[in-house]
C-alpha cells in the first residue's frame, strides 16, 4: 500500500467522521458506527506527517504550509463543531492542523535535538523530554484538537518508526489508555500503515488534500443548516 492510498483511507475516514459528528444525533446507532470509523484518521495523518519530515526538501516550508491552512480552517472549524458566535469559538477548539503543526515542530526539534547530541545520550533524551512537554504544554493551552493525545501520538510514530510491533502498542496505549475506549478504535488504522510499501503512489497537487479539509468542513456546516437538520 503506497502513500497516496493511505492518504485516501484518511481522509475518507476523516469524511465519514465529520459528516457523522455534525449531521447525525449523537446516541444513535449511525452515531457510534460512523464516529468509530473516523478514529482511523488521526493515526494515518500522524504516520504521514512523519513520513513527511523524513523525506521533505524544506521542512520550513512543510510547517508554513501546515500554518497557512491552520489559519484557513479555522472559521470552518469553529462554525461546523463549536456551534458558537466566531468571538468565542476561538477560546473553544482549533483545527487539526494546529495540533499537525506543533507536533511536526516538535520532531522537527527532536531530529535536530538527537543529531547534535548524538553521542551524549543523557543529554539528546532530557532535550527530547522537554520539546515534548513544551508542545504537550502548547497544544493544551490552545486547545488543540486531540490537544496533548494528538501530539504523544506523532512523537509514538516518530520515535517507534522503526518498529512496527512496538508502535502498534505505543499507539494502543496513547489512544485507548490516555484517550479513552472509542479512540482506542485507532489502533485498527495499523493494519492499514503495515501494509504501507514505503512508495508514494500516484502524485497530485499537493494543495489538494490540504484544501480539502476547510472545503469540506464548510460543505457540512452549509448542509447542517438545511431544515431537515435543524
Amino acid at each position: 500500500m503506497n502513500g497516496f492510498a493511505l492518504k485516501l483511507i484518511a481522509v475518507v475516514t476523516m469524511l465519514i467522521d465529520h459528516v457523522t459528528a455534525v449531521l447525525i444525533p449523537e446516541g444513535t446507532l449511525w452515531y457510534m458506527i460512523g464516529r468509530s470509523i473516523g478514529r482511523l484518521a488521526f493515526p494515518i495523518f500522524c504516520f504521514l506527517l512523519v513520513e513527511g519530515l523524513l523525506h521533505t526538501k524544506n521542512v520550513k516550508k512543510y510547517l508554513i504550509r501546515l500554518g497557512i491552512f491552520a489559519l484557513l480552517s479555522e472559521i470552518p472549524f469553529d462554525l461546523a463543531f463549536s456551534n458558537k458566535t466566531m468571538n468565542m469559538a476561538f477560546l473553544y477548539q482549533q483545527n487539526i492542523f494546529f495540533t499537525l503543526f506543533i507536533g511536526l515542530a516538535v520532531i522537527y526539534a527532536m531530529s535536530i535535538i538527537e543529531k547534535k547530541y548524538a553521542n551524549n545520550m543523557i543529554l539528546s533524551n532530557l532535550f527530547d523530554s522537554l520539546v515534548v512537554i513544551a508542545g504537550c504544554a502548547i497544544s493544551i493551552l490552545l486547545l488543540t484538537d486531540y490537544q496533548y493525545l494528538g501530539i504523544l501520538l506523532i512523537v509514538a510514530f516518530y520515535l517507534f518508526r522503526g518498529n512496527k510491533i512496538v508502535l502498534t502498542i505505543a499507539v494502543f496505549i496513547v489512544t485507548a489508555f490516555l484517550g479513552n475506549p472509542l479512540e482506542g478504535l485507532g489502533t485498527i488504522s495499523m493494519l492499514f500503515i503495515w501494509l504501507y510499501n514505503g512508495k508514494r503512489g500516484p502524485q497530485f497537487n499537493k494543495y489538494i488534500f490540504y484544501a480539502f479539509y476547510p472545503v469540506h468542513i464548510l460543505s457540512i456546516y452549509l448542509i447542517s443548516l438545511l431544515p431537515m437538520f435543524q
